[in-house]
């Protein structure tokens, strides 16, 4: 058996062409399902549906053969036990730091000011913040980020943004990109071994669906 670990929405959403691409389609809409768990049209491959942030767990543990994640979840995990193969290039979005309008983030810097920051992903804003000798108070939220300056908690945030309307709703500017974010296929290294036969062909079907995709846009 070949246990697939996937987000609901967006990641899902976009996975679907790539899952066809392999010969797999789900037997149930899971949107409409309830189950966690949704088979597929091959008897010895199903879908088990988990919080985008716990895929790497999942694969990591053995919990799932192979998954999808973003980059952003990845770094914050760590990667550790995980086989990353192909960048699958969909869930694309850039992890920025963003701040008020009126907020003079540029000379923060200059003077050296100690800055607040909310986000979610404490290790990214870490990393950012220390490479420019910036000391930060890293305040975790897990969601409404462009709350966090409109009300004081923060000065800054940093938040992955895709489009920008939501922080020019907030009265919100990005002032930095930290990293550009996509999604990959990551495999469990112990299952890559045990269960080749199975595991190699789906990742080469992955990456040929991307391949194709590429293609057609050009």
């Amino acid at each position: 058996m070949i246990t697939i670990a996937l987000s609901k929405g967006r990641i899902l959403e976009e996975s679907l062409p790539l899952l066809a691409h392999a010969g797999l389609s789900l037997a149930e809409d899971p949107d409409r399902s309830r189950k966690l768990i949704i088979e597929t049209n091959r008897p010895d491959v199903r879908i088990v549906l988990v919080r985008a942030s716990d895929a790497p767990t999942y694969v990591q543990y053995g919990a799932a053969d192979i998954g999808v994640a973003g980059v952003d979840v990845l770094h914050e995990h760590g990667g550790e036990g995980l086989y990353q193969p192909v960048d699958l290039e969909i869930g694309r979005c850039r992890m920025m730091v963003a701040v008020p309008d009126d907020f003079d983030y540029e000379g923060a810097l200059a003077r050296r000011s100690r800055l607040r920051v909310a986000t979610k992903y404490m290790r990214a804003a870490r990393e950012h913040f220390g490479a420019k000798a910036v000391q930060v108070d890293l305040i975790k939220l897990y969601g409404s980020m462009e709350l966090a300056p409109i009300s004081g908690l923060s000065d800054v945030i940093v938040d992955l943004v895709s489009t920008g309307n939501t922080l020019r709703a907030n009265r919100l500017r990005a002032v930095e990109e930290i990293m550009p974010i996509s999604s990959r296929l990551i495999v469990n290294q112990a299952a890559l071994k045990m269960k080749f036969n199975e595991v190699q062909p789906m990742i080469t079907a992955f990456r040929e669906a991307v391949n194709e995709r590429r293609e057609g846009a050009r």
